[in-house]
């Protein structure tokens, strides 16, 4: 029952989620706990026979890890510069105040007030890029290149490039709040490189944002699976209970 709140609690997460940027779901996994055995597999029954399967009794469950799905969301032109998705594999690099690299799929960006692209939190995007105030236009190409083309300019010129980063096992990411994750030793070290590289880095999309990938008819899915269940194991604690009340009533 404690393993099933846990559920509620991660169909939850995931349907809060479902229009938030670049959000992956998350799926319960479980383990079953350990066993009583009360005849071992395998026990000797007579000097020349063993017992085949013996007799072991569970003692429940337990929730194991929580998996992030990475299947990519759908995409929704926004006609915005600074929207940027990626095609495929692959994380935004975003540098935290603290000077540490944090990871995100949102690429919901905006200028601050010197024209540098940030974050909706106000973290700076790692490269840098920097917009010049009077620029006419802002073109993202799928390499990540960033150019401007300026007043009295025909030809557009460049002012920053984006770098991704991608992870041997992107589900070891720890997730952060606010749309980031923080590599850990289970996510190994990012491998860093231009979009759409030989190191099977996703493309960038302009104009264009990843959504999350949550569907919501699965999840209420998932929600009535995980009631029942959880209904099931409370029947049965209600009539071990009962089981045990007529056992008391016969041994007084």
């Amino acid at each position: 029952m404690t393993a099933q709140e846990l559920n509620l609690d991660n169909i939850a997460n995931n349907l809060s989620n479902s229009s938030t940027a670049g959000f992956h779901r998350r799926r319960l996994q479980f383990q079953d706990l350990i066993y009583q055995n009360l005849i071992a597999p395998g026990a000797a029954a007579t000097q020349q026979t063993t017992i085949p399967e013996g007799l072991q009794i569970g003692l429940g469950t337990k929730t194991a890890s929580t998996e992030i799905l990475q299947q990519q969301g759908s995409f929704e032109a926004t006609g915005n510069v600074l929207d940027l998705a990626i095609q495929g594999a692959g994380f935004f690099q975003i540098t935290l105040p603290t000077g540490e690299i944090a990871y995100t799929r949102a690429g919901n960006f905006h200028l601050d007030f010197q024209g540098n692209v940030v974050t909706v939190d106000g973290n700076l995007l790692n490269p840098g890029v920097t917009i010049p105030p009077n620029a006419l236009t802002v073109t993202v190409g799928t390499d990540g290149t960033v150019s401007v083309t300026l007043p009295g300019q025909t030809q557009a010129q460049q002012v920053g490039s984006i770098q991704l980063a991608v992870f041997q096992n992107p589900g070891g990411l720890s997730s952060m709040g606010q749309n980031l994750f923080e590599a850990t030793t289970a996510s190994g070290e990012p491998i860093v490189g231009t979009p759409g590289g030989s190191e099977g880095i996703g493309t960038i999309q302009q104009g264009v944002l990843e959504q999350s990938n949550v569907d919501v008819v699965q999840e209420f899915i998932e929600l009535i699976l995980a009631q029942r269940t959880y209904e099931a194991n409370s029947r049965v604690v209600h009539a071990a209970d009962e089981m045990f009340q007529t056992l008391n009533g016969l041994t007084t």
